[in-house]
């Protein structure tokens, strides 16, 4: 209970320092907004289709301009409704993002603890294939993968976390030989407690720090890796997702009709920015080094 207590306390204290930090504050008020969207997308926007997930189209007002009578954002070369795209898209990118980290985080970490705790030969081979997953660019892997699966948006999130667990499982293993070497390590197995016991009490809690700030920043790249495979064909056609609304509208940008591609690509924007403003001020808070910290 004392130790429950404890930790309670260092979350207060934790929440409180980001809180007061200006670029966690401002890109936590952002990542708020965004998933409120995604939780009440049914009442801001109604779905008239039997998948929601498929932006319905007016065929009537066709590359309609914002405030157009029910079509507030504008309508796409297709008809289809742009706030639809973005609200119901905002769904999509909840669970893209959040589904592949928790994928890459328990592979990531489950494989780097082995390769730091155990080491020998597990160290060996875990190493060797992080390397050769990591000396292919991310973008390039994930686009192979998701091609050769077939375009659904389902295989992006495959795709996603099949490539991203590899920076979880360096850094984690690294940060295991560093807090190995620690007197309170040591202290913790001269009183006879058992590896596991060490491992999870001891070394694993003081080896997550740069995992939190690495994963904050993950999520916003997720979502913008995941936007650019849809956007360039590798998601279902027709889907409420904000890569589909951008690439809808990349040829009205030429032509005048700014308004698809703009709104599409400013979600994916605020997106990504509001998760690096926040991993930025996790890491000002979480780290050491940092001056008054």
């Amino acid at each position: 209970m004392h130790a429950l207590r404890v930790r309670l306390r260092r979350l207060a204290r934790l929440s409180r320092a980001v809180l007061r930090n200006p670029s966690a504050s401002a890109g936590l008020v952002v990542i708020v907004l965004m998933l409120l969207m995604a939780v009440f997308a049914p009442l801001l926007v109604e779905a008239n289709t039997p998948d929601p997930y498929q932006m319905p189209r007016d065929w009537a007002a066709i590359n309609a301009p914002p405030g157009t009578p029910g079509h507030p954002l504008g309508t796409t070369p297709e008809g289809g409704d742009v706030l639809y795209g973005i609200v119901w898209g905002s769904r999509l990118s909840v669970r893209l993002a959040l589904t592949v980290a928790s994928i890459t985080l328990a592979v990531g970490i489950t494989l780097g603890s082995l390769a730091g705790s155990i080491g020998g030969r597990w160290d060996e081979y875990i190493m060797r294939v992080v390397d050769v997953f990591m000396s292919i660019p991310e973008l390039i892997l994930a686009l192979a993968i998701a091609g050769i699966l077939g375009p659904s948006f389902r295989n992006i999130i495959l795709a996603l976390a099949v490539v991203g667990w590899t920076q979880y499982a360096r850094v984690i293993r690294g940060e295991i030989l560093k807090v190995k070497q620690k007197e309170y390590v040591d202290s913790a197995r001269i009183i006879g407690e058992t590896p596991l016991r060490v491992y999870l009490r001891n070394v694993l809690p003081n080896s997550l720090t740069p995992i939190i700030v690495i994963a904050t920043l993950d999520m916003g790249k997720i979502v913008l890796v995941g936007a650019t495979l849809s956007f360039i064909g590798l998601a279902e056609t027709g889907l409420a997702e904000w890569g589909n609304v951008v690439s809808a509208g990349q040829q009205g940008v030429v032509a005048g009709r700014w308004w698809v591609a703009t709104f599409g690509g400013a979600m994916v924007f605020l997106w990504a920015l509001a998760f690096n403003m926040l991993g930025d001020g996790l890491r000002d808070v979480l780290d050491p080094r940092v001056e008054g910290r």
